[in-house]
């Protein structure tokens, strides 16, 4: 009696352990976890994964949904208890600790050609961290101005163009002529300020990281670095051509007030559009214009989506023979138009469907050659330096209750501190 029973405990563990993964007798499973949101983009990436499967009998993919909101927390709890997917949607400037980390596949060897040559340098450079590949860079925005197409023609000022755009004085400028009798010329939602305002100093040649000759990365907010939030800073406490009141809003918190004719401009990522066709009223007319340029022209900072491959995996070629799948041209196009988001391929860049004047797509794909790594990208302890001391010192500035000399000693003195704990 007590043999049968060991044996049926032996034979129960073993079924446990190839349950999921595969074997000899079966088809090897990888779990892709997706943090597809919007039903445009959710449908795309659940109708690949079934078109990949059926056409791939000996390897199945598992759509798993997972959240922006958590997904850094969740992913971390999941690399510690072994249980993470194979597939790893993310965002590039999320990936640096996991990396060094030892959480993720360096995918170097495992890419292949097609994939490795259609996505340019740059966007590469967003997923390499000490010399090793740990992610695909798929997805990425570039931030834009969304205007009131009405106000701006009946107001008689320059409309920028990605060719002729309004530098950040002009930018200053024309908000405070737009502005007045309770109405702004721009909404800026900065509920998250650290991203918003370190992408944008791009253009003006900001930097604030600094990697020395000893490899470990100092802050320093030198004149480049002061463009854009002193700009917005003048726009809310001298101009009064910025809201006040939006500072601490997310992007999608300012729509109402937009719609309502209160905010001629609202900076937001190129994808609101989607929200923005879904929400506006019959008839109101807007428009995307290029953010403003600086010293170096309309650059800015991006960290793509990507796609990435756990460290335990024990089906690494496969799930990056699926990435692959779900990044060939025709396909990346899709979860482009589904996100709507510029893919980072060459050849997807170039489709039709992405270069249309309807809802302006053309705008964003004049401005993706532009888009450089956001300056955080291979910065370890970026994530604690933002919420601990970037994002409070950003918000009391732009608020008015610190100044800049505060802000830069906070940002410098505060922050190299953080960043020091992870360089030892």
């Amino acid at each position: 009696m007590r043999t049968r029973l060991l044996i049926a405990v032996v034979l129960l563990l073993l079924a446990g352990c190839s349950s999921g993964s595969g074997g000899d007798d079966g088809p090897v499973t990888l779990r892709f976890q997706s943090l597809a949101w919007q039903k445009e983009s959710v449908t795309a990436n659940k109708e690949l994964v079934e078109e990949w499967n059926a056409t791939h009998s000996d390897v199945k993919v598992e759509y798993v949904q997972g959240s922006w909101d958590s997904v850094h927390d969740q992913l971390l709890t999941s690399f510690e208890g072994g249980e993470a997917p194979d597939v790893i949607h993310d965002a590039s400037d999320d990936l640096a600790d996991f990396a060094y980390g030892g959480y993720l596949a360096d995918l170097t060897d495992l890419l292949p050609a097609r994939l490795k040559s259609d996505i340019p340098r740059r966007s590469w450079e967003t997923t390499t961290f000490g010399g090793g590949v740990y992610g695909v860079p798929f997805l990425q925005e570039p931030r834009v101005l969304v205007a009131n197409a009405t106000w701006l023609r009946e107001s008689g000022v320059r409309v920028p163009t990605p060719e002729h755009p309004w530098s950040w004085p002009e930018f200053r400028q024309i908000t405070e002529q737009l502005s007045g009798d309770g109405r702004y010329g721009v909404a800026w939602p900065l509920k998250d300020p650290v991203s918003a305002t370190l992408n944008l100093s791009l253009s003006a040649g900001g930097q604030l990281f600094h990697r020395n000759a000893d490899g470990k990365v100092t802050v320093r907010f030198e004149a480049g670095d002061e463009v854009v939030p002193r700009t917005v800073h003048e726009q809310v406490g001298t101009d009064r051509s910025a809201s006040p009141t939006t500072l601490g809003s997310g992007g999608s918190d300012t729509l109402p007030g937009f719609f309502g004719g209160r905010y001629a401009m609202v900076p937001l990522g190129f994808s609101y559009r989607q929200q923005i066709v879904q929400q506006a009223p019959k008839g109101f007319d807007w428009q995307v214009l290029p953010a403003p340029a600086g010293a170096d022209g309309l650059a800015q900072g991006v960290s793509p989506q990507t796609l990435s491959v756990a460290q335990d995996s024990p089906h690494r070629k496969e799930a990056v023979e699926f990435i692959d799948f779900l990044l060939r041209p025709k396909n990346m196009v899709r979860l482009a138009l589904g996100d709507w988001m510029l893919p980072t391929g060459a050849q997807a860049l170039a489709d039709p469907a992405l270069h249309t004047t309807k809802d302006d797509w053309a705008t964003g794909t004049a401005l993706a050659a532009h888009l450089r790594p956001a300056p955080a990208q291979s910065v370890r302890g970026y994530p604690e330096w933002k919420d601990k001391v970037a994002t409070p010192a950003f918000q009391e500035y732009y608020s008015g209750a610190i100044g800049l000399g505060e802000l830069r000693e906070r940002l410098e003195k505060d922050g190299n501190l953080v960043l020091a704990r992870y360089q030892r």
